[in-house]
């Protein structure tokens, strides 16, 4: 019997972002990563569960960013996106131009704001409240 572990077994790579948002969830749809990293699951950040938990306990805001937790490291907004480019699979036009544009930490510091600044006018548009896991007192809309 071998002693390393196949990919199968590790722990899912968790993507936590707002589910709500159609930019936001067809994003999410969209990305694939290459099979030699692992799975990648999808979590809503609206529902409770362990992921949100811990994001909240490490003070990020999610309604600012979304999470990809690898292993025990936590990586939030445009790290998250930098480092989903990096993993991500070449297949098809929508991740090769993932990878073109968020492969650079530099580009993705740049344009991560422009996206959350789309994400909050299409929210406020759509009449979404904030999930506001941090519990900001007057903090539930975009």
């Amino acid at each position: 019997m071998s002693s390393s572990t196949p990919l199968l077994d590790a722990a899912p790579l968790l993507l936590v972002y707002d589910k709500e948002c159609p930019a936001c969830n067809n994003y999410c749809q969209m990305v694939r990563i290459k099979e030699s990293v692992g799975r990648l699951e999808l979590v809503d950040a609206r529902e409770d569960s362990p992921i949100m938990q811990e994001i909240t306990a490490a003070g990020l805001d999610i309604d600012d960013g979304m999470v990809l937790k690898t292993g025990d490291q936590l990586y939030y907004g445009s790290d998250a996106i930098h480092a989903l480019s990096l993993i991500s699979s070449r297949s098809g036009l929508f991740n090769r131009l993932n990878y073109w544009m968020f492969k650079s930490r530099r580009a993705s510091h740049v344009l991560y704001p422009m996206l959350r600044f789309g994400r909050a006018i299409l929210l406020k548009l759509m009449r979404k409240t904030k999930i506001n896991n941090l519990g900001i007192a007057d903090n539930d809309r975009f």
